[in-house]
């Protein structure tokens, strides 16, 4: 991929059937691709489950320019405790409104026209009941931070996201890569933030030689700071 793009966000999830059936069925999304594995990701990208696991890719369009969902299901493990990590992700969809009322699923009037949900598990999405812009239904992730000004530094300075809106009051900041992507909300929070045992990820992309730089650069500042020996 030439270019930084906001890829996914990856859920764990205690129950594939439900789940499937609230982002097909009332989101709207579809089913992209699904794989098996018989052991533990050995990138750590499942976190410390190392058992038999599966991945289900779930979007609008295909992966390659859409923001979408992955699944992820542990084997043997049927629901994981909530922490305050993440807020939400808010869609324009006037569709999976509908979707969600004509099969009854829950939906709470939270601002006009704006309708909060949730997926098996728990998950909080926030539905705007418009037509979705041309690049997508998916408009935000948002996560907590405990320091908002820590968190801008990082996603701004050092990975080079644009800030398309802060507001100091509400803590809040919302950035992106590009106009026509999903964007990254941060919202600060009082006291730390607790990923409990369903903390997700969001991905992103990014041109490889930035990706070599950073290791060049990772290497570089451990042998300033490897500790000397002495005697």
């Amino acid at each position: 991929m030439a270019t930084r793009r906001a890829l996914h966000f990856v859920f764990k999830v205690g129950n594939r059937f439900q789940t499937t059936c609230f982002y097909r069925d009332v989101l709207g999304m579809k089913i992209l691709r699904h794989e098996e594995f018989e052991e533990g990701c050995r990138a750590a990208c499942n976190g410390p489950y190392d058992g038999k696991w599966s991945k289900t890719m779930v979007g609008f369009g295909p992966e390659d320019d859409h923001f979408v969902a992955e699944l992820t299901y542990n084997y043997g493990i049927g629901n994981y405790k909530l922490g305050n990590d993440f807020v939400g992700i808010t869609l324009a969809s006037s569709q999976a409104v509908s979707n969600a009322r004509k099969l009854e699923w829950p939906l709470s009037e939270v601002a006009e026209g704006v309708f909060e949900t949730k997926a098996p598990g728990g998950y909080k999405f926030y539905l705007q009941s418009r037509s979705p812009p041309q690049s997508g239904p998916v408009l935000k992730v948002t996560l907590a931070v405990s320091d908002l000004q820590k968190s801008l530094n990082y996603w701004s300075n050092l990975l080079g996201m644009k800030i398309y809106e802060k507001d100091e009051k509400k803590q809040r900041a919302l950035l992106g890569y590009a106009d026509n992507q999903c964007k990254l909300e941060l919202q600060g929070i009082q006291g730390a933030v607790d990923h409990a045992t369903a903390f997700g990820r969001i991905a992103f992309s990014c041109p490889q030689k930035e990706a070599m730089a950073k290791d060049k650069s990772d290497e570089w500042f451990a042998a300033q700071n490897k500790p000397k020996a002495s005697g």
